[in-house]
């Protein structure tokens, strides 16, 4: 009996504790960026909406629901688009576009330097 509960809280412990991580990896998200952003989107600005652009006042000003969630927000737009911003849903991979919209929330708030 006493081996089974001790085998039970084992299982209990690695189960509880080993919890995956899921962080976005915003470094990929800038190769990705580079890639399928940055002809718009350079050093955060935009040259189709010069207001609309990737700087942290822009994002809080234009995304919705960008107060309650940076990253959720930004790729919600990357994800279907608006206006003259393609979709890039069916382009780009769900995991492409967390680390995107990582990548994005970081250089927000560095200032795109």
């Amino acid at each position: 009996m006493r081996r089974l509960l001790s085998f039970f809280a084992v299982c209990l412990a690695l189960l509880l504790g080993a919890a995956p991580s899921f962080a976005a990896d915003a470094a990929h998200g800038g190769q990705i960026f580079s890639a399928n952003c940055a002809a718009c989107h350079m050093g955060g600005g935009n040259v189709v909406n010069a207001e609309r652009t990737l700087k942290a006042e822009a994002l809080e000003a234009y995304l919705a629901n960008y107060s309650s969630g940076h990253e959720a927000a930004i790729a919600y737009q990357v994800t279907n688009g608006k206006n003259a911003m393609p979709a890039f849903g069916g382009k780009l991979s769900e995991t492409d576009i967390a680390d995107v919209a990582s990548y994005i929330e970081e250089m927000a708030a560095k200032g795109w330097t």
